[in-house]
């Protein structure tokens, strides 16, 4: 017989460790949903997966109930819990006051392979810069899902079609010694953007780099990651056609710059008029400050599509073709 699940002093289960209480599950419709959304963006806040299902299951109360269930119930037909609360987002001090991220388990994985859905190979790198990445991306998609004239081209497809994965030789040349080397470009992600105007498709394409202040904005050793040497391979990626060549694309490319502060936004774009004295406009940058020293799962913002990005030649939103 199976010990009794353990829940605290107001009859509420553990949130940083499943709690089953013997109840099967079998994953539905909007389940997969959340599972797909997981696989294509990575570790999400509760937020966001209730968002790319408020269509069609309104009640955000027995959504939530779901996905706990999903955490917690292991009786299931691929052998365990179908949805993983990773550990990262309880190493602060006020965990508990902060919704949930939730992320893929192996029966989630497996259900996803059975149902012919991509999956994403695993991110390398600190866990707090995968969920950064995640919500934005995820937030440029449900903007678009609010809209008519925008649809999201997730990285999947692009990266299915062009049958390659993210990484990309690119040489490149060291400003103070004049070598040349070649440094493989990873973007944290890429993705694409249909835009249906009054005289026909039109699509331009965006690499994603999400910058938490980990690294430093120039470096003494080209080899060594910085923004100089960001600026540089993607000018080789860029303005030398090289993603053309690796993802199969005519459309333009450009490159959104995420920081957590308006300080860092700054040094960043005044390096970028330092290396392109006569403009640079495909690298835009905008603020996110969620994702600081402290951790808050934020909930998904809308405004990354519609506000402003800046450049160091104009400033522009995301959802004018």
């Amino acid at each position: 017989m199976s010990p009794k699940p353990k829940f605290d002093v107001l009859g509420r289960r553990c949130r940083t460790r499943p709690t089953p209480t013997g109840k099967r599950v079998t994953p539905q419709p909007r389940d997969l949903l959340w599972f797909e959304k997981l696989a294509e963006h990575g570790p999400l806040p509760s937020s966001f997966l209730l968002a790319f299902a408020k269509d069609t299951h309104r009640s955000e109360k027995r959504a939530k109930e779901r996905l706990a269930d999903l955490f917690n119930e292991d009786r299931t037909p691929h052998k365990g819990a179908y949805l993983s609360r990773p550990v990262q987002q309880f190493r602060t001090l006020d965990a508990r006051y902060n919704q949930l991220v939730y992320d893929l388990s192996p029966a989630s994985v497996a259900a996803l392979r059975k149902s012919g859905c991509a999956i994403r190979p695993a991110r390398s790198g600190p866990w707090q810069h995968s969920l950064m990445v995640s919500c934005i991306t995820a937030s440029i998609e449900l903007a678009c899902l609010e809209r008519d004239d925008l649809n999201y081209i997730p990285q999947s497809k692009i990266l299915e079609r062009a049958e390659t994965c993210l990484r990309w030789p690119t040489e490149i040349c060291d400003p103070d010694t004049v070598a040349t080397y070649e440094k493989d470009l990873i973007p944290d992600a890429v993705f694409g953007l249909e835009y249906l105007t009054s005289e026909g498709k039109r699509y331009r394409f965006y690499a994603l780099e999400a910058d938490r202040a980990t690294e430093p904005l120039r470096s003494a050793e080209i080899h060594r990651k910085s923004f100089l040497r960001h600026l540089l391979q993607y000018e080789a990626y860029i303005e030398g056609a090289g993603y053309q060549d690796h993802l199969n694309l005519t459309a333009p490319m450009m490159v959104l710059n995420v920081t957590t502060s308006e300080e860092r936004t700054q040094r960043m774009l005044g390096l970028t008029q330092e290396l392109f004295p006569e403009g640079n406009s495909y690298q835009l940058f905008q603020v996110w400050d969620a994702f600081g020293r402290a951790l808050s799962p934020p909930h998904p913002k809308g405004q990354m599509l519609v506000a402003p990005w800046q450049s160091a030649v104009q400033i522009i939103p995301l959802d004018i073709a």
